[in-house]
């Protein structure tokens, strides 16, 4: 296995130790860190780990690329959905690139953390990442001197995490990843910059956006939870949108079309408002309601749209 990216390493001694960094995250360990990852591999201090991290030359986006091809070869599916998120990694101090007090969704509050935009890519078959993005704020970006100090080039500019995630996407689908759809939480499908991008791709999409979300309908325009709340009792289906590690994921979903106009959507496709409701009331006695557009293929069917959904 590692024998497919050994060539991303120039020299003899960071190839070895890259190898063995990998069993020692393959292995059994209590805790796996500098120092847990070091001793794995017979040494007396985790200098050499944190040496192959922090100075040694290889091809980081090599081995990416080559990873994503291993994942095409075992996982490759025509139906396969690409799925894009977020995630933080609680920091202390200010020197790791990009940290900063930011909200993290993984601790659920304001943090002093680094985020990562991350691509994963599922099918029938399996699931895994496949690529991954820094976020770095614009408290980083200008502020060249302490990106230099922090080895971030001279390069790299402000970008949003729906840039990121845009730019991974791209890579994705002009690398000949085979992929029919994409999935976002509302961070990314609240954007309409992000969604207009992924319609020009021809790529279908189920996205979170949040309860204001405007929603286009004949008579103008309206809200997703106020559209939703007119839906009649008959609108709602159950059904589950996938095995979860207790069984079926079951919700109640209800799905609107929405209407199609020339001059914003391609001849052949659809746009549907997508709503799924808890079965179980909350602590304010409440049905919690997620809310998602949806684009595809005119003639998509409702439970294709909820299949995609439950990927995320």
């Amino acid at each position: 296995m590692f024998g497919l990216v050994a060539g991303r390493f120039y020299r003899a001694e960071p190839r070895l130790r890259a190898r063995m960094y990998v069993r020692g995250l393959l292995a059994p360990l209590a805790g796996k860190n500098g120092w847990t990852l070091a001793e794995a591999a017979g040494d007396l201090t985790p200098d050499g780990m944190q040496r192959l991290l922090n100075k040694a030359a290889w091809d980081v986006d090599g081995v990416r690329d080559d990873v994503c091809a291993y994942v095409v070869e075992h996982l490759g599916d025509p139906d396969g959905v690409l799925i894009v998120d977020e995630t933080g990694f609680l920091k202390k101090g200010v020197k790791s690139a990009g940290v900063q007090r930011q909200y993290s969704g993984t601790a659920g509050r304001i943090e002093n953390c680094q985020l990562g935009v991350f691509c994963a890519y599922a099918t029938n078959k399996g699931r895994t990442l496949i690529d991954r993005e820094l976020y770095l704020p614009k408290s980083w970006t200008e502020d060249r001197d302490r990106c230099r100090e922090a080895n971030i080039p001279d390069r790299v500019e402000f970008a949003t995490k729906a840039t990121l995630a845009k730019k991974m996407l791209a890579r994705a689908l002009d690398g000949g990843v085979p992929a029919r759809w994409v999935t976002a939480d509302e961070a990314y499908g609240g954007d309409y910059k992000f969604r207009t991008w992924l319609e020009t791709r021809h790529i279908g999409y189920v996205v979170a956006v949040p309860r204001s979300q405007t929603i286009p309908i004949t008579a103008g325009a309206t809200r997703a939870d106020h559209l939703v709340a007119q839906a009649p009792p008959e609108a709602w289906k159950r059904l589950s949108c996938g095995d979860g590690a207790k069984g079926p994921r079951m919700f109640d979903w209800a799905v609107a079309s929405l209407p199609v106009y020339d001059w914003t959507t391609a001849p052949g496709w659809s746009r549907w408002l997508l709503a799924r409701r808890a079965l179980t009331r909350n602590s304010k006695g409440e049905l919690e309601i997620a809310y998602y557009m949806c684009f595809a293929p005119t003639g998509t069917s409702d439970d294709t749209l909820i299949r995609v959904a439950g990927t995320r």
